[in-house]
């Protein structure tokens, strides 16, 4: 059997080191002396996926991250903080670490509890056995539903994916409490397997018997362990007598989206009462706004709580929902059922088509003689005189998720270009023992300078394993053997045309690769679409590509702020959705395959963005955060801002702000780690800008 996590002695200061290789994940708990992690079955209260105990007298965490200490009954003994200063008495202790994994420490007597910006240190009276727990954020279908066509038995199996929830109470909000739904296939009769445990919610979402009314409804059924069955009127039905109706002047679609938005908001909130009681900020913003009693719906029955959150009109919370993660434009044929289950593990908002359709244009013809920031239409592009090709482009309607996903035929404009082909290769990723591999390829000199840029910051992670490989001027075959190479991500420089990838001695059409290694790739050279769809159907998870020509200075723009944000931790979609703007072209790349890829994890376990207002200059500058969902996390997660009150956690995914911070505030939080700014409109990143200069 594969190993997913394993634990090493550390080899520069003594520890041990955690990897989940199929997930890549790295995380170091340092030690006061050398250990020798030997496998355990301690209890962790919660479940794990491997353990192993050390014998220390202190264990470090290398970084601040969130951090619960409980005692041997689950009570909350400690919520760790900035400036935490605390000793605890004898007793058995169950600490909960939010590291790149669920990792948990199990520890008996006294222990004293130090924490500051850059760590948290757990000291013991002597030499103390401590079990090291950790569960990987990989999760793998419990199994396979089968429909036919028959909407019906559509309705039937998109019922089945709530067997995935591992509770019904308010804590299935929590990404980790949500399990990855079964699989769903079309073949000949309904199957559905006797192992799937469906919980009984009371719960029932009446809707006509079609397949759209069925995918946008699938994500709200879902989160509430909810049968789907025939009506003539889209409502939710509960055995109690509550009744909810999913219509209304914006129609079915945003009612179902509201929802399903409310009630995992409230939850988030009703949660606090439970096994997490934070200081959230999105609780003290609704509270005053509803008549909830939040510590009597914590005991309350899903179906009870439900019908206390939908007798509040949405318009009461609704600028209290976090900025949803995706909305997934899903045209409902029959075959697009088998994606449904990996959206829904995405908590996407899916829509039916509602879109435009228009042409793949040049670049050339939509910029004309606009120059920006150093970019002109008059410099070369990266495609060859021959390249020819235009196709048709479909433009889904706009919503406010930071993320927009198109599933149907043609390329989209402005959203990523789902394929059910990717995320199968999602799950059928294997457990890889090696570092995190990335391949640059530059098969142009005149392209140097993003070669040399990717090369440079791939890799620049201190605490984690890269293996950084640069190739120039491939010939067919060598760029044949580098697609095929295992590797995390693929970075493309060069010319693409209507025959595939140029090369020192020809052309290599990626439809003619059999099987390619690399997990994710960004191809920066013109009309790299075909060739990057191409890649997705031999093995990869997801890429960037261009659906036209791209000049040159843009696209080197683009491609140093992707190479910058990858190795930040920003997953494919959120990068891209960044990265667009920073060139005149950027409306031409999108993300192909599963947008919610990630190559590394981030730093402090979220990505964020953060935009600064200088205001008339005086010493004190207006902070907007933007946090967005990582690749290994979901909707639900909560995170401590880099600014303001370090006891207050906001739920991930928006905006959240605006805070005061003197200069001396900012700069030292800037220096934390390097992440990306924009400041007075300008992008940056934090550790290249001087505060004196505004």
């Amino acid at each position: 059997m594969a190993v997913t996590l394993s634990f090493d002695p550390t080899s520069v200061r003594p520890g041990v080191e955690i990897r989940d290789h199929i997930e890549r994940r790295t995380y170091a708990l340092h030690t006061s002396s050398v250990v020798s992690p030997t496998p355990t079955d301690d209890d962790f209260r919660f479940p794990v996926d491997a353990a192993v105990s050390v014998t220390t007298d202190a264990v470090t965490l290398p970084s601040f991250v969130a951090t619960y200490v409980r005692d041997a009954d689950g009570e909350m003994r400690l919520q760790v903080r900035t400036g935490t200063d605390r000793r605890l008495p004898e007793g058995a202790y169950r600490v909960e670490v939010c590291a790149p994994m669920k990792l948990y420490l199990a520890v008996d007597g006294p222990v004293s509890v130090t924490a500051s910006d850059d760590r948290i240190r757990f000291e013991f009276e002597s030499e103390t056995e401590v079990g090291v727990g950790a569960r990987s954020h990989h999760e793998r279908p419990a199994a396979t539903v089968t429909t036919t066509e028959d909407p019906r038995d559509v309705m039937t199996a998109l019922s089945t994916l709530g067997s995935a929830l591992k509770t019904t109470s308010p804590e299935r909000s929590f990404p980790t409490l949500r399990g990855h739904p079964p699989l769903v296939e079309v073949g000949r009769e309904l199957r559905v397997p006797d192992e799937l445990d469906v919980p009984e919610t009371g719960v029932r979402i009446e809707l006509p018997p079609d397949r759209g009314h069925a995918y946008v409804a699938a994500p709200l059924a879902f989160y509430l362990g909810a049968e789907l069955v025939p009506g003539s009127t889209p409502r939710i039905v509960t055995d109690d007598g509550f009744e909810h109706a999913l219509d209304g002047p914006q129609g079915f679609e945003e009612a179902v989206a509201r929802t399903l938005k409310q009630t995992f908001l409230l939850d988030c909130v009703t949660r606090t009462e439970g096994y997490y009681p934070v200081t959230l900020h999105e609780r003290e913003a609704v509270e005053p706004h509803v008549d909830l009693d939040f510590a009597d719906l914590y005991d309350r029955t899903l179906a009870e709580r439900l019908d206390a959150y939908l007798s509040v009109p949405f318009e009461v919370v609704a600028e209290f929902v976090p900025t949803w993660k995706l909305t997934t434009h899903v045209d409902p044929t029959p075959e697009n059922v088998e994606s449904i289950p990996f959206l829904v593990d995405d908590l996407a908002v899916v829509r039916t088509p509602d879109t435009r359709q228009t042409t793949a244009q040049r670049p050339t013809a939509a910029v004309g003689e606009v120059a920006r920031d150093g970019e002109s239409s008059d410099e070369f592009t990266r495609s060859t005189a021959g390249s020819s090709e235009t196709f048709p482009l479909v433009e889904p309607e706009r919503t406010d998720s930071v993320e927009q996903a198109w599933l149907g035929d043609h390329a989209p404009v402005d959203a990523s270009k789902a394929t059910p082909t990717a995320f199968r290769n999602r799950l059928e990723r294997e457990t890889d023992d090696d570092d995190i591999e990335i391949a640059v390829v530059c098969n142009d000199t005149a392209m140097d300078e993003e070669r040399d840029i990717a090369a440079e910051v791939y890799g620049s992670r201190e605490n984690l394993p890269f293996d950084v490989t640069v190739h120039r001027d491939l010939t067919v075959e060598r760029l044949r053997d580098v697609l095929a190479e295992e590797t995390a991500f693929l970075h493309y420089i060069g010319h693409i045309d209507d025959n595939g990838f140029e090369c020192a001695d020809g052309y290599l059409d990626a439809a003619d690769v059999e099987d390619v290694g690399a997990e994710a790739f960004m191809l920066n050279a013109c009309q790299s679409y075909d060739q990057g769809m191409a890649l997705v159907d031999a093995g990869s998870v997801g890429g960037v590509v261009t659906l036209s020509d791209v000049i040159n200075s843009g696209a080197v723009r683009v491609g140093k702020t992707m190479v910058r944000l990858l190795n930040r931790g920003f997953p494919l979609r959120a990068a891209m959705s960044i990265a667009r703007g920073r060139s005149i072209v950027g409306n031409q790349y999108i993300v192909v395959g599963d947008g919610n890829h990630d190559v590394v994890q981030t730093e402090s376990g979220v990505a964020v963005l953060c935009v600064i207002d200088t205001g008339d200059g005086d010493d004190e500058f207006e902070v907007t955060l933007r946090s967005y969902v990582s690749g290994e996390g979901g909707m639900g997660g909560f995170f401590t801002p880099l600014f303001g009150d370090a006891d207050r956690y906001h739920l991930t995914s928006g905006e959240h702000g605006p805070f005061s911070l003197t200069t001396d505030e900012l700069r030292t939080t800037l220096a934390l780690e390097d992440f990306p700014v924009e400041i007075d409109g300008k992008f940056e990143w934090s550790n290249s800008i001087d505060l004196d200069a505004y």
